[in-house]
C-alpha cells in the first residue's frame, strides 16, 4: 500500500498539478458562489462531503487501478451533480440572479431601449397626467447620503415603474428617485432645498429641490410640475424647462458632457 502511494506521488506531473488547481479553483468559485443565497451552509456542507467522498474514490481507484470501480465512478459522480442541481434549484436561481447584478455581466445583456428614451418617455407620460416627479441621474459625485435618506431599491429603470412611484396615492411618490449606473437606486430621498432665484417666487418644493441638488453635485434632474405638467431639467444649479420632444435628446446630450443645442451660444 505504502509503495503504491509512493508511486502514485512519483507519478504526478506538473500537467495533473495544474488540473488540480484549476478543479480547486472551480469548487472555490462555486463555494462563493452560493455563500450569499438561502441555504448557503447546507450547500457547502453538502459539496464538501459530496468532493470528500469523490476524490477519496479516485485516490483509491488510482492506487488499486480498479476499472469496474471507475466506471461506477463516473456514473456516480454524473448523478451526483444532476441531485444538486435538482435539490438546490431556488438556490442556484438565486445566486444567478445575484451574479446577473454585477456590472461586468450586465454588458452582456439582451439590448434595450436607452435610458434616456425610457425617462423622456416616462416624464412626458406624467406631464400629461399632470403628475409631479422628481429625477435624480447620479453622475461623478455619490450620492449615497441622499439615497440613504429614502427607500433603497435596485431595479430596472422603467416607465411604468416611475409611473407608479409618482403616482398620488403612492407611499413613495413625495422625494426623489435617485438613478445610479442606469439602476433605480432609491425613492423618496430627501433633497436640499435651493432658495428661489429673483422673480421665481413660484417656484414650488420640487424645483427648488432640484435646483438644491444641481448646485451641490454635479447631478442631473428631471422635474415635471404637478400645477403646470412642464418639464424641466437642472444641471450646475440652473433650471430650465425643456420641451417634451427634446427631452431625451438633452438628457443624451447633458449625460455625454455635450452642450445643449438650445445652450449653445
Amino acid at each position: 500500500m505504502t509503495e503504491r502511494l509512493f508511486h502514485l506521488y512519483e507519478s504526478i506531473g506538473t500537467r495533473d498539478l495544474v488540473e488540480i488547481g484549476i478543479l480547486s479553483l472551480v469548487i472555490y468559485g462555486v463555494l462563493r458562489f452560493v455563500g450569499s443565497t438561502r441555504g448557503a451552509s447546507m450547500v457547502r456542507g453538502l459539496g464538501i462531503v459530496v468532493a470528500g467522498f469523490i476524490l477519496l474514490l479516485q485516490v483509491i481507484v488510482a492506487s488499486f487501478d480498479f476499472t469496474e470501480l471507475s466506471k461506477i465512478l463516473d456514473y456516480l459522480l454524473t448523478a451526483s451533480l444532476l441531485s444538486l442541481i435538482v435539490i438546490f434549484q431556488p438556490e442556484i436561481r438565486r445566486g444567478l440572479l445575484m451574479l446577473g447584478r454585477y456590472r461586468m455581466f450586465r454588458m452582456f445583456g439582451q439590448g434595450q431601449e436607452p435610458i434616456v428614451d425610457r425617462l423622456a418617455d416616462a416624464a412626458e407620460a406624467l406631464s400629461r397626467d399632470y403628475t409631479g416627479a422628481l429625477i435624480v441621474i447620479q453622475r461623478s459625485v455619490n450620492l449615497s447620503a441622499y439615497i440613504n435618506s429614502g427607500e433603497k431599491l435596485d431595479s430596472e429603470v422603467s416607465v411604468g415603474l416611475l409611473r407608479a412611484i409618482f403616482n398620488k396615492h403612492s407611499p413613495l411618490h413625495d422625494g426623489a428617485v435617485i438613478i445610479v449606473e442606469n439602476r433605480l437606486a432609491s425613492a423618496a430621498s430627501q433633497l436640499p432645498l435651493a432658495e428661489a432665484p429673483l422673480g421665481a417666487s413660484h417656484l414650488g418644493m420640487r424645483h427648488r429641490a432640484a435646483l438644491g441638488i444641481s448646485e451641490e453635485t454635479d447631478a442631473l434632474v428631471v422635474v415635471v410640475s404637478e400645477e403646470t405638467g412642464r418639464i424641466s431639467v437642472a444641471s450646475g444649479g440652473r433650471l430650465d424647462p425643456v420641451p417634451r420632444e427634446l427631452l431625451s435628446r438633452r438628457l443624451a446630450a447633458e449625460l455625454h458632457g455635450i452642450t445643449p443645442p438650445a445652450m449653445a451660444a
